[in-house]
């Protein structure tokens, strides 16, 4: 099982995890203990497994705590979420750190990445957080209120796997990065004809961190039947199972 500590010698020696910046601190606020736990966890358990790089470890708040958390600005009190391509939690581990009040299930299809995201979510006591191992394509889930994914494909492809997941009035939260208007001008056909919405692009963290996070964001307008560009029926309610 995977232990929270702050002494990463597991990972390289003389490794430790890094304390909170100041953005960070003042970010997190109440939920800052609990959110360098994860840190923690990271730094070592993270690093041995390969899910993260240990040149990521020095920035593991700015560049992935802080970076996704910001992006909670976007999402409804109460909100359920689908995190698609979780790896090691992010952003679907953060938001559920920074957001008690959601409900956060982690979509992830190797089993090395789901083993740690099962044990990070005992590890920390986070009641609010289910892992489902598989791809988005294939899992069997109830509509989400919004699906979120970081640096997981193109836009085009990403709206494929995410937005038959989302109920309608819902959306997807990509994290992009500066092409960003670019994917979304080669998104345009396939976004449409999955029921979607015109995109938008969001700064979230204006102030926070520096550069902002660039969230791309879809309502679903429409449930469209797989396998059809024009019939689409009305989502059922949430907790429904969204397959037939």
């Amino acid at each position: 099982m995977i232990e929270s500590r702050h002494d990463a010698g597991d990972s390289g020696p003389g490794v430790t995890a890094p304390g909170p910046s100041s953005s960070a601190i003042a970010f997190f606020g109440d939920r800052l203990d609990l959110a360098d736990r994860y840190v923690s966890l990271l730094a070592t358990d993270g690093v041995v497994r390969g899910l993260i790089g240990p040149r990521e470890t020095p920035r593991l708040w700015e560049r992935h705590l802080v970076n996704c958390g910001v992006m909670e600005s976007l999402i409804p009190q109460g909100a359920s979420v689908i995190d698609v391509g979780s790896g090691a939690g992010l952003p679907g581990l953060v938001l559920a750190i920074t957001r008690p009040d959601l409900t956060v299930t982690l979509v992830e299809p190797l089993a090395r990445r789901t083993v740690f995201l099962d044990e990070a979510v005992a590890s920390l006591g986070l009641g609010n957080v289910t892992v489902v191992r598989g791809r988005a394509e294939e899992v069997d889930l109830p509509f989400a209120d919004v699906v979120t994914a970081r640096a997981v494909a193109a836009l085009d492809k990403l709206a494929g796997w995410c937005l038959p997941l989302a109920a309608v009035g819902g959306r997807l939260l990509a994290m992009k990065g500066s092409s960003a208007a670019e994917e979304i001008a080669a998104a345009q056909n396939a976004v449409a004809s999955l029921g979607g919405g015109e995109a938008v692009i969001h700064l979230c963290g204006v102030g926070v961190i520096d550069p902002p996070t660039t969230v791309v964001e879809i309502v679903k307008e429409r449930h469209v039947v797989p396998g059809s560009s024009s019939a689409h029926r009305a989502a059922p309610s949430r907790g429904k199972s969204r397959r037939r």
